[in-house]
């Protein structure tokens, strides 16, 4: 069974639309959209869910009004100022205490030292995970509330479920839509792959992220290669581009050019290789050298 995970250093260089178009050619696989803070790539592939669930990352605190006495050793022990005391009262003091789910991170220190045990120490719900079923094969995805957090955890629960349904049907490649960065999230979705993308575009904040990335992916020993996408947008970078990766020995596997059949192709949730254009040709191409390499 082979992971390849398809990143960028930050979000909107075309690294969706180019794991849908390698979906359509790759077809039957497993696909899973890692980036479960901003996911999109259900918007291509039109999923059938077939199941749902909650996931929950971790802890919150929460004060029980009735049996608070408004002794105030919750708000002098939060470290993070997520107690105030604008509760309703309950006929023993005039105001309660009340936690901000939102600043609240979960450490349980107060439900620890609340001698009246006013406060509820409980798992949360922080989003869900979801699988569904495409025109191109199985797809596990989910959706990290807002302002939720262990966005790094849900990508791995999303992968364990995609490497299980890829071991019960038998399909031997699994495609991840990786989050963009280099934060948590992003390591979650690469560590164990065996082979990263990089989509990265002609613009000094492109060559930036893609030194970021790549050091990242050196770190995890994961072989590497990268796309430029947009590429005839600025050659002179996009050059400059190539120079960089050849520096730091990482291969180019294919440009892809502007085509504005792109945007037509995302406006009818088709991937643009499912259409006659220039780019579907290009990303056929980077396809082609991928498979080279992988195999």
């Amino acid at each position: 069974m082979r992971e390849w995970v398809v990143i960028s250093g930050k979000g909107g260089t075309g690294k969706t639309s180019i794991v849908a178009s390698f979906a359509a050619l790759a077809a039957p696989c497993v696909l899973t959209d890692a980036d479960v803070d901003a996911a999109d790539l259900h918007l291509l592939l039109d999923p059938q869910t077939v199941h749902r669930e909650n996931f929950s990352g971790g802890s919150r605190a929460r004060i029980r009004p009735g049996h608070c006495l408004a002794c105030g050793k919750c708000e002098e022990i939060c470290r993070f100022d997520a107690i105030t005391r604008d509760g309703p009262g309950n006929g023993r003091v005039d105001k309660t205490y009340r936690i901000d789910p939102i600043a609240c991170e979960g450490c349980g220190v107060c439900a620890y030292f609340c001698a009246e045990k006013a406060i509820e120490f409980g798992p949360v719900v922080n989003g869900e995970l979801f699988v569904s079923e495409t025109r191109h094969g199985p797809m596990v995805h989910a959706a990290l509330g807002i302002a939720e957090e262990n966005s790094g955890k849900l990508v791995s629960l999303v992968r364990t479920k995609a490497k299980a349904i890829a071991e019960e049907r038998g399909l031997d490649l699994i495609l991840i839509d990786g989050s963009p960065g280099i934060g948590c999230p992003v390591i979650s979705s690469i560590t164990g792959a065996d082979q990263a993308l990089v989509v990265t575009e002609p613009t000094l904040s492109g060559i930036h992220d893609l030194q970021r990335v790549v050091d990242l992916t050196a770190h995890f020993g994961i072989e590497t290669q990268v796309c430029i996408n947009k590429w005839d947008v600025n050659p002179g970078l996009t050059s400059d581009i190539e120079a960089e990766a050849h520096r730091r020995g990482v291969r180019v596997a294919g440009r892809v050019r502007y085509d504005p059949a792109v945007t037509r192709a995302q406006i009818h949730a088709q991937a643009v290789v499912e259409r006659r254009c220039d780019a579907a040709d290009d990303v056929r191409n980077l396809w082609r050298n991928l498979r080279e390499i992988g195999d």
